[in-house]
């Protein structure tokens, strides 16, 4: 996949590592002189020390041919019109690191897909590890849902019924879905009578911000 990576900060450097350790063609842009000196040296790609505010610098970095684009810059202005030149050059698919919750309508409206605050997200992950730490993992995602999992003991209440039972017998809300079972380090779909057993990794998407007593209530 040929992808345009604006900015290389904290985020951008992460993505730019992940993009070129799976075998994609990255050009980065980045107008920090020191940043992108960097990246050049760190990665056998493409930097560009240019502002991306600049129709010409994603025409220069390949916006015919590329497939997507992604800024991850902590400046939600100069995310939104990179953004906004990317879907005048008609580029595929667009991507968006947006800073303020209250600027994400702004990017949908332009067709670009959003990761919404990433300090929260760090943030809610950090204190959900502090504070719920039978949860093994845990994200929120952007409309306010959640996906988390954890690992059941003999002794809960889903031990030895299906997800079925599960959700005839109301012992998880409504609002919550089991999705998925990893045991023995194999996962696999949960199916309707798919049987829970101790020490199964359960993960659930919860429509609504997940309690304390259901996460006790689940762990037994």
């Amino acid at each position: 996949m040929y992808m345009i990576i604006v900015g290389a900060g904290t985020i951008g450097a992460r993505l730019i590592d992940i993009a070129i350790k799976e075998k994609n063609n990255v050009v980065v842009i980045e107008e920090n002189v020191e940043r992108a000196k960097e990246i050049s040296n760190k990665y056998d790609v493409t930097v560009l020390n240019r502002d991306a505010t600049s129709a010409e610098s994603l025409r220069e970095a390949g916006s015919d041919r590329t497939n997507v684009l992604i800024t991850t810059t902590s400046d939600d202005a100069v995310n939104l019109m990179v953004v906004s030149i990317a879907n005048r050059l008609e580029i595929p698919s667009i991507v968006s690191v947006v800073n303020e919750k209250d600027h994400a309508e702004f990017f949908r409206k332009l067709g670009a897909n959003v990761m919404e605050n990433p300090e929260d997200v760090v943030a809610n992950h950090l204190y959900t590890a502090v504070k719920r730490p039978k949860v093994d993992d845990f994200t929120i995602l952007s409309n306010g849902a959640q996906v988390f999992r954890i690992m059941v003991k003999e002794e809960g209440p889903l031990v030895g019924k299906s997800t079925s039972e599960i959700r005839k017998q109301e012992i998880i809300p409504s609002s919550v879905l089991i999705v998925a079972i990893e045991r023995g380090g194999n996962m696999q779909i949960a199916e309707g009578e798919t049987v829970i057993e101790s020490e199964d990794l359960l993960t659930f998407y919860s429509i609504q911000r997940v309690t304390d007593e259901l996460i006790e209530k689940v762990t037994g």
